[in-house]
């Protein structure tokens, strides 16, 4: 399906609709029964990128320059809340939304009274959802390892054993674990609550992957942006590769139809049946 804007995030939202971002016209849009609607954001200039369900039945979205994060509810309407250069969002096991600040260094959990709290994060916090733990866990991009805060904001960091992994995209896996990729090695890897770390080599190390998910085969799946390929690794570390139409995929999550969809950056929404 085309869309203009170049999409970059795209999620399931409360209301059993598709939602994604489109990083350079700078938008929001809904994907539902054939039809697209698009909310074009002011300024535009902000370039969403992450986008999520959350708290209060909404979808919420990073805006990396435009310093600031986006609710939009169902009907379009739109409330913004200050951050410096967030781009992870996920939803806290306290119910908040908790994000990342990438170049601040911090991770922020914004209540539903409007207050944000920020935590410390050296090393280019990225993508962040919650572990089987209740804790927050997220990537270090730049500082080659993973993060886990707490509810409290004590903060743990695990260092990676592959050198510029530049990791990136992360999530919870059926099996308890946290997957993520690592953009610069081309590698996926997982993370056990005990801190535990392996790390599985792609066929391709050049892929750059990019997010991960798991989807309800059991396997995690991930968009290689480099390649322009999905990718899917079971729980033993077997993978295998599908190709995709178009180029530079980023966002990727499970629709109300079951298949996987794809944000590719080069302009359309990819549909993958599992």
């Amino acid at each position: 399906m085309r869309i203009s804007g170049s999409p970059y995030g795209v999620s399931l939202g409360p209301d059993n609709a598709l939602w994604f971002t489109t990083v350079e016209a700078g938008a929001v849009g809904r994907y539902r029964d054939g039809a697209v609607r698009t909310y074009p954001l002011d300024p535009p200039g902000g370039q969403p990128t992450v986008i999520v369900p959350g708290p209060g039945e909404s979808m919420w979205f990073s805006e990396f320059r435009g310093n600031r994060i986006g609710r939009i509810t169902a009907a379009g309407e739109i409330t913004w809340f200050p951050a410096e250069s967030p781009y992870g969002l996920t939803t806290g096991p306290d119910g908040a939304l908790w994000f990342t600040e990438l170049q601040a260094g911090r991770i922020g959990r914004l209540a539903g009274n409007g207050s944000i709290a920020r935590y410390p994060a050296a090393g280019t916090p990225s993508m962040i959802t919650t572990g089987s733990d209740n804790a927050l866990w997220y990537t270090l991009n730049q500082g080659n390892a993973i993060g886990r805060t707490d509810l409290a904001g004590a903060a743990t960091v695990y260092p990676l054993p592959t050198d510029q992994a530049m990791p990136v995209g992360i999530t919870p896996g059926p099996d308890g674990a946290l997957w993520f990729v690592e953009i610069g090695a081309g590698q996926i890897g997982r993370i056990g609550i005990d801190g535990e770390i392996t790390e599985f080599p792609l066929p391709d190390r050049s892929a750059k992957p990019h997010a991960i998910i798991a989807a309800p085969d059991g396997a995690l799946w991930f968009t290689e942006w480099a390649t322009s390929r999905l990718g899917r690794i079971t729980l033993a570390g077997e993978i295998t590769e599908t190709e995709l139409s178009g180029a530079e995929p980023h966002g990727v999550a499970v629709g109300p139809d079951g298949a996987l969809w794809v944000a590719m950056e080069s302009g359309s929404l990819e549909r993958i049946p599992l």
